[in-house]
């Protein structure tokens, strides 16, 4: 079970200490992908994102980024910006403490970054507290379900289409799985938005800084 938009009181209950959404007032979205960089989508999703000319965000599995260190390096020259989706998408709600930041902290090696995402979106209060003086812990407002095999493109579509509003962090998939659902929807929401007068922006730390939205 997942929710295509993410549920009202569980961004109260977080309070300051995640990023669930970006400041509303200027028609931006926020595009992200996680579990990438892989050949056989992210050179897809890249060459969508150039076609549009808008930018967006990678939360990179290292192992990835170790096996195919290309991509970050492309992800990187065309303007996109990368966060850590640990070392190899590590579920926080089944592992212990230590052994969740130290994978995080392994991360340092191949990426520099102070945006992180956590795989499946689970994370307990205490990871998160024990991770705040380094990053910012990036959930999302949408979420497309891109990885569900139950829906076709047309509904990834309209998962997005009907969620997303001014300042929605939104997430889609570069990997294997998402595939065919990702490549129909991702062009024709990009397409959608830009036509509705909307920008795409990458999650930049620089705001993040500045905003409201998180306590440092």
């Amino acid at each position: 079970m997942y929710f295509i938009k993410s549920p009202y009181l569980l961004r109260k209950l977080t309070g300051k200490t995640v990023i669930w959404e970006m400041p509303k007032g200027e028609k931006r979205i926020f595009l992200t992908f996680d579990d990438g960089p892989v050949p056989e989508v992210t050179p897809a999703v890249l060459k969508i994102l150039s076609d549009f000319n808008v930018k967006a965000s990678f939360f990179c599995v290292v192992e990835n980024i170790q096996k195919y260190p290309y991509l970050l390096d492309r992800i990187l020259e065309e303007g996109h910006t990368v966060g850590c989706h640990t070392f190899n998408h590590l579920n926080g709600w089944k592992t212990n403490n230590t052994d969740y930041v130290d994978n995080i902290r392994k991360c340092d090696a191949y990426i520099q970054t102070r945006l992180f995402r956590p795989p499946y979106g689970k994370i307990t209060p205490s990871q998160i507290n024990l991770l705040k003086d380094k990053y910012f812990t990036i959930l999302w407002t949408v979420l497309s379900g891109d990885f569900d095999s139950r829906i076709n493109g047309e509904q990834c579509l309209k998962n997005v289409v009907m969620n997303t509003k001014d300042g929605s962090i939104v997430v889609f998939h570069d990997s294997i799985k998402a595939k065919e659902r990702l490549l129909y929807a991702l062009p024709r929401f990009i397409d959608h938005f830009l036509k509705e007068g909307y920008k795409f922006e990458s999650i930049q730390y620089e705001e993040l800084l500045k905003s409201d939205n998180h306590q440092k």
